[in-house]
């Protein structure tokens, strides 16, 4: 990895560690996030994640590898590396007083940005993020859901292009989550890199481009297979004759297992594929009527990482 490269933008990580006495928070992590696309942080509690991310937005020192984000290592252009991120913790402290406009504004001039934009930026952010009838009321009064579309604007107060998200998800409505998902797409349409953590995987299963996985502190090897376009996962079936459905498969060739009641599981690649063997089925005469997706891609990599190690 080279020492700078603004035209290059993303996020790059090469052997990242980090210590904190005996615990090895994060032990050898090497990824790549690209621009234009969301990419998910996935681990379990403890797996190093929030560490990571800590590492990335330049706020705590490697003890051993590299990494640049937007372009710029973080080691010996820390400045210009944080210039350009965007960090929204899974906490976003507030000053209670301040209106949630005061609060975006406060944040706007700290990054040099002129009072008048600063106010005009803080307002467009809060339509954003759908906080439009809150801009003058005190951050007092938001719940936790309404603190943490704050802190999305927050990380957006100074238009980075790469974003840091810890945990965005916590503590949203079921409406809220869904107009996260739209935010995290449009920022991704408009060229920024988007890496995000959550443990709500079913939210980024709908909103994801690319994975990461990490435990115990490591890049799990699976993460450069369980991408959404390659990645293959269980799949239901179940027919009004199942004796006919596994002399299909077996005929086919393809193979299965057995589920609840007459269901078999099989393996496949995507719902393109679920929709060719659903039309090779009926054509032989076997009527199936359910093909449905055991679980998401990501929970099914994310319960395999107790076996798949680097």
């Amino acid at each position: 990895m080279s020492e700078t490269h603004p035209e290059s933008p993303g996020i790059e990580a090469d052997g990242l560690k980090r210590a904190f006495g005996d615990v090895r928070a994060v032990d050898g992590v090497s990824f790549v996030a690209p621009a234009g696309a969301v990419t998910a942080l996935i681990g379990p509690n403890g797996s190093g994640k929030t560490t990571l991310l800590l590492l990335l937005a330049g706020l705590l020192k490697p003890d051993a590898g590299r990494a640049a984000v937007g372009g710029f290592d973080l080691a010996t252009h820390n400045l210009q590396a944080r210039s350009r991120v965007g960090w929204m913790p899974d906490v976003f402290g507030t000053w209670d007083s301040l209106t949630c406009v005061e609060i975006l504004a406060t944040f706007a001039r700290a990054y040099g940005i002129a009072k008048p934009e600063a106010e005009r930026r803080a307002l467009e952010l809060l339509h954003k993020v759908y906080l439009d009838e809150f801009a003058p009321r005190p951050a007092r009064v938001l719940s936790r859901g309404q603190k943490q579309r704050l802190g999305l604007a927050r990380a957006l107060v100074h238009d980075p292009s790469v974003l840091l998200l810890d945990e965005p998800a916590s503590g949203l409505d079921p409406r809220s989550r869904i107009e996260l998902r739209e935010v995290l797409r449009d920022l991704a349409a408009q060229g920024k890199t988007v890496l995000v953590s959550s443990h709500v995987l079913s939210e980024l299963e709908e909103v994801y481009d690319h994975a990461v996985f990490l435990s115990q502190g490591r890049t799990v090897e699976l993460a450069t297979a369980a991408q959404p376009a390659s990645m293959s996962r269980g799949w239901r079936l179940d027919a009004i004759d199942p004796v006919a459905l596994r002399t299909f498969l077996d005929d086919a060739d393809i193979p299965w297992q057995p589920g609840a009641g007459g269901e078999v599981v099989v393996q496949l690649a995507s719902y393109e594929s679920a929709a060719e063997l659903l039309h090779a089925a009926v054509a032989a005469g076997v009527l199936v009527h359910t093909v449905a997706p055991l679980s998401g891609r990501l929970e099914e990599a994310y319960l395999s990482l107790d076996q798949e190690r680097v």
